[in-house]
């Protein structure tokens, strides 16, 4: 079992940064594939970023491609989303999942076993 628990949301005006983070309970953080989700008021939930067990293997959404980066640490059961260049289509609240699947993109929120309750991010015009 592994509860998240994501923080870093906020208000924000549109170019500006924010770093979503998520904490893992659980001794096997590690060997858990994660992501990044969202889902703005009114439409369907989606991929927004996932990284590998090792950190080395990320992938993203063209969306948020060239102005998030996805990163983990292992040893404080971390994941983070660095945004930058908000834009008010960015506004929604994120989720940060779990999967036991190592392997593949992640693009598919069904693979995902665990989530967060999430954190709401606004981006101002």
């Amino acid at each position: 079992q592994v509860q998240l628990v994501e923080s870093g949301g906020g208000l924000v005006q549109a170019g500006g940064s924010l770093r979503l983070s998520c904490e893992a309970s659980g001794r096997t953080f590690s060997s858990y594939f994660m992501g990044w989700f969202r889902q703005a008021p009114g439409k369907e939930r989606e991929f927004v970023a996932s990284i590998g067990w090792s950190g080395h293997a990320t992938y993203y959404a063209d969306s948020v491609k060239g102005r998030s980066t996805i990163s983990r640490d292992n040893a404080k059961n971390a994941v983070y989303l660095q945004m930058n260049s908000l834009k008010p289509e960015d506004t929604a609240v994120y989720y940060c999942a779990a999967r036991r699947k190592l392997y593949g993109s992640g693009v598919s929120q069904y693979e995902y076993d665990y989530w967060g309750q999430g954190t709401q991010v606004a981006v101002s015009s």
